[in-house]
């Protein structure tokens, strides 16, 4: 460029001092000119090449480094006589950084079929030769000439087609001893598919080329096949989530296919899930609560927003208001029944432990003499009942928060913690704790509504809901799913989140599957008993995630880079869902008739009321006479 300048500047000079004399243009220049101009041009030029080029990159016998990070390529040898579909997949879903490069070079059928005939010839030469001498009869001849033959068939036919195939595994890690720790465990994917494998030694540079989206085959290690073994080894795969029983939660984003599973399948029938607001989780819980009521299992929701009524009532639900001025009543004094051989002196003890979380909940923290205060003070209350482990707990009556009271005023050091409890034997909170349970739980949808309640008061109601339920599902053994929305209101308080976690961990044996939703992901996992909850729940639907939540999301669930993207991008009532060791991106769907019922959206909520009494106005009137 600066090259041009100054002849043009020199021309324009020339120009100017004799105006007759003709201006030299490029096209006038030599072919030398020209050449050391463009060689100007081409130093002071950015390319591409330059942009993405690496700052570093070292060569060393079996690795590569690559700014900062250590590669290794590996490179397939051999493969067995039968490979099934989808073998490869295991290395695909590999939850680590690698580049997959396959190379397909397409061999004349004239050729391969000239070449089989030949080897055909010669082993059934062979073969004669052993029948004629007595030798026994060689099953590996045998069956070589039978692959030969079939695939002579397939080819003349058209139905098969050969190929030389190549394919290589590039594996990125941080450090040299995590990057022969994943080689091993490639190593021994391979191994198990009887697929054999090894490492680019003195061919770093030429495997890493290999795997860049260049199209560049450097390495050219090819093995011989035809078009169905070539087929299996495709990458283009997504996992199953489709069995013969269970409910279908939605369509497979990936192939189209169904989800259908049964969560009781699983080592246990826990479920959690994580979204943003207005990205469907509900709906979604929503739907699987509908279709799990066809299958016969009951249902118990805690709804902190009144979002399951309109479910309710359609369904002939029982829709449980718990406030300050609700008829509603729940004893958390209450006990369950024992079932099997449960002792009474057991189900007691664990009483006084879940109601000595509650007081933590309802008068603060407490130092340790005044835990052992209430301690004693509630087995006490029990005792005044004739609640003791002798006794038959399905005939005695159960002592309310008055009860408790007057027992712990007769109590030594108990002064102060009378004070803290009288707003909750008669004070303003006396109606929701210190009246017996009068609760019907006998349907197959029960839901207890919070949503009145106060913010302060909200976190212990949930508690007590809990435990209650807790009692019912031990008196009975049923098939059933407890269902706790805003799950992050227990996780702030460390007595219900320990407690909800004691819940999520026996639940199993009673027959009991926990589905805790939340929209607060990081109050949540940020919990240690939150990430207990989610390791100890089998299924996990994560929908819509905000930017603020998504790294501990990633960090949580061990997402890759794509799944990452796919959260933070996707619509309402899609995401990604896991049952074990499984994960599919899914889309929640539902037919027109359940989003009649489950639908949360308030414009359709009005217009479902507004249609409802149009029916109404619209029937005759009744003939009285």
């Amino acid at each position: 460029m600066a090259f041009f300048a100054k002849k043009i500047k020199k021309e324009l000079k020339r120009a100017e001092a004799a105006p007759q004399a003709a201006v030299q243009t490029p096209d006038n220049y030599s072919e030398k000119e020209l050449l050391e101009a463009e060689r100007i041009l081409r130093e002071g030029s950015v390319r591409v090449r330059e942009i993405i080029a690496p700052a570093s990159f070292r060569v060393l016998p079996d690795h590569v480094e690559l700014n900062g990070l250590w590669l290794r390529t590996l490179f397939v040898m051999t493969y067995p006589r039968y490979i099934t579909v989808g073998w490869f997949a295991p290395i695909v879903n590999l939850n680590a950084t690698l580049d997959i490069g396959m190379f397909f070079y397409v061999v004349p059928s004239e050729i391969i079929l000239k070449q089989l005939r030949n080897k055909v010839g010669a082993l059934e030469a062979q073969i004669v030769a052993d029948h004629e001498k007595g030798a026994p009869r060689d099953p590996i001849r045998e069956t070589a000439l039978r692959d030969i033959e079939k695939l002579r068939d397939d080819l003349t036919q058209g139905t098969e087609r050969f190929f030389q195939f190549a394919l290589y595994v590039t594996l990125y890690t941080n450090d040299k001893k995590e990057l022969d720790k994943l080689t091993e465990q490639v190593e021994s994917i391979f191994g198990s598919k009887l697929v054999y494998s090894r490492r680019a030694l003195w061919q770093g540079e030429a495997g890493f080329n290999s795997t860049l989206p260049v199209g560049n085959d450097e390495l050219q290690i090819y093995f011989n096949m035809n078009t169905s073994p070539v087929a299996s080894s495709f990458p283009f795969i997504s996992s199953e989530l489709t069995s013969d029983n269970g409910i279908l939660y939605g369509i497979n984003r990936h192939n189209n296919s169904l989800i259908l599973f049964d969560r009781f399948s699983l080592q246990n029938a826990n479920s959690c899930v994580f979204a943003t607001s207005g990205a469907g989780k509900s709906y979604a819980i929503k739907l699987e609560v509908l279709r799990s009521m066809m299958m016969g299992t009951d249902v118990i929701i805690i709804d902190p927003e009144m979002e399951y009524k309109h479910l309710s009532e359609a369904v002939g639900g029982a829709y449980i208001s718990i406030s300050l001025n609700s008829e509603a009543k729940i004893n958390p004094f209450d006990l369950p029944r024992p079932i099997g051989e449960v002792q009474a002196g057991d189900i007691i003890r664990s009483a006084v432990i879940t109601l000595k979380g509650l007081m933590r909940l309802m008068l603060g923290q407490l130092s340790h003499q005044e835990d052992s205060i209430i301690d004693r003070a509630l087995l006490e209350t029990y005792a005044k009942k004739d609640i003791t482990p002798n006794s038959d707990l399905s005939r005695v009556e159960a002592p309310v928060m008055a009860d408790f009271e007057e027992v712990l005023a007769g109590m030594q050091g108990g002064e102060d913690l009378v004070l803290r409890l009288k707003k909750y034997t008669s004070g303003t909170f006396a109606g929701l704790f210190n009246s017996p349970t009068n609760v019907d739980v006998r349907n197959q949808l029960i839901v207890f509504s919070v949503r009145d309640l106060e913010d302060e008061l909200r976190p212990i109601a949930i508690y007590t809901i809990v435990n209650y339920i807790w009692n019912v599902v031990r008196s009975e053994l049923k098939k059933r799913i407890l269902v706790i929305d805003e799950a992050w209101w227990l996780m702030q308080n460390e007595d219900s989140a320990k407690f909800i976690f004691a819940l999520v961990k026996r639940c199993r044996k009673y027959y009991l599957g926990v589905t805790t939703i939340t929209q607060d992901v990081n109050d949540f996992l940020t919990s240690p008993y939150g990430q207990a909850i989610v390791t100890n729940s089998s299924l996990q639907l994560l929908l819509k995630q905000s930017p603020a939540g998504i790294d501990k999301v990633v960090q949580t669930f061990l997402l890759t880079e794509g799944e990452k993207y796919l959260l933070l991008e996707c619509g309402v009532g899609e995401g990604i869902f896991f049952a074990g060791a499984k994960h599919a991106a899914i889309k929640v769907v539902a037919s027109y008739t359940e989003d009649q019922l489950i639908t949360s959206d308030p414009r359709q909520l009005l217009e479902i009321e507004q249609a409802k009494k149009e029916f109404a106005a619209s029937l005759p009137e009744p003939d009285i006479g």
